[in-house]
């Protein structure tokens, strides 16, 4: 298959590239290399990516419509993971605006774009747990309402499920949306939990620990992530959503204590209030993801925190 993957040099998109070049597939990276954080991180990610002779990075903003719609009938592709977006759900708090023109009408765009060229036969469109907000139902399941957002964020992403559904019942579109849980791994963000208790606990660089760190997240490596993104453009579903987690929440105190224990000294954290746009539990119901698409992560947290530190350890100096 030819594959676009949106959002191609940065953390998931890099990640799953990767394994897509590495299964043979052709691979067309996407990103626009803005400055939400050190743009240098996102060219090593390219950088890396470059070494494949099938894989093409092309730099273009998803919000050129124009640009999206002569990439499209350009390179023909087969299926799009679209993982570009602003993210962020604290800044998306600052700049509302800037979520929706990207996540939203930038998605938009690209499922014009497809529809435009014809033969794009599955659209996989990566969301967020955030649409679930403050919801009464533990494990998160698919079914939920998911119709009061706490911030931007969410609001933009869960529009553009919404609005994918649309084109799937007008336009034939295959669309599967997948909506991820508490990502980390190599070559994460710098503003992710996971890399700021890495630079803490290294540089005594302070930190917030939000609730004093009694807050529940599905920590889900990234591995495990890409494999379930594979799965879901290997199987055009129609229209689904989908849940990708590990189904095991972890308390953030303990998940600082494995990287504390890692590096061996303690992070510099300040205890503070949990944010208005913050939720206190997520938890992924994963059975559909098991039903649907086989998915069965692998990697337990302690596993998956030993590797990231690995990696956190031996990255490129910026």
């Amino acid at each position: 298959m030819k594959i676009l993957v949106t959002g191609a040099a940065g953390f998931i998109g890099s990640n799953l590239a990767e394994k897509l070049v590495l299964r043979g597939e052709n691979v067309v990276g996407l990103d626009n290399f803005n400055d939400y954080y050190d743009p240098r991180k996102k060219r090593l990610n390219a950088q890396r990516l470059a070494s494949y002779p099938n894989f093409k990075m092309m730099e273009a903003d998803i919000r050129d419509r124009e640009r999206m719609l002569e990439i499209f009938q350009e390179e023909q592709f087969d299926a799009i993971a679209h993982l570009a977006a602003m993210a962020g759900v604290r800044n998306a708090v600052k700049f509302p605006s800037l979520y929706v023109e990207v996540d939203l009408n930038g998605t938009q765009n690209l499922m014009d774009a497809a529809l435009a060229a014809g033969n794009v036969g599955n659209f996989v469109f990566a969301s967020t747990s955030s649409v679930y907000g403050n919801t009464d139902q533990i494990p998160f399941v698919e079914t939920d309402a998911c119709d009061r957002p706490l911030q931007p964020y969410a609001a933009a992403k869960r529009s553009a499920e919404i609005l994918g559904y649309a084109y799937h019942y007008l336009y034939d579109l295959n669309f599967t949306v997948i909506r991820f849980f508490t990502v980390y791994g190599p070559y994460g963000r710098p503003d992710m939990m996971a890399y700021l208790l890495a630079e803490s606990v290294t540089k005594g660089l302070e930190i917030p620990l939000y609730e004093g760190g009694q807050m529940y997240r599905d920590w889900t490596y990234v591995d495990d992530i890409t494999d379930g993104i594979v799965a879901a453009l290997d199987r055009p579903l129609g229209y689904e959503i989908i849940n990708l987690g590990r189904g095991e929440p972890t308390l953030l105190r303990d998940f600082v204590e494995m990287i504390e224990t890692l590096a061996g000294r303690t992070a510099n954290v300040v205890n503070k209030p949990k944010l208005a746009a913050d939720f206190l539990r997520n938890e992924a119901d994963i059975s559909k993801a098991r039903r649907l698409l086989d998915y069965d992560p692998q990697v337990s947290v302690e596993e998956g925190v030993r590797r990231f530190w690995d990696w956190y350890l031996n990255q490129p100096v910026i």
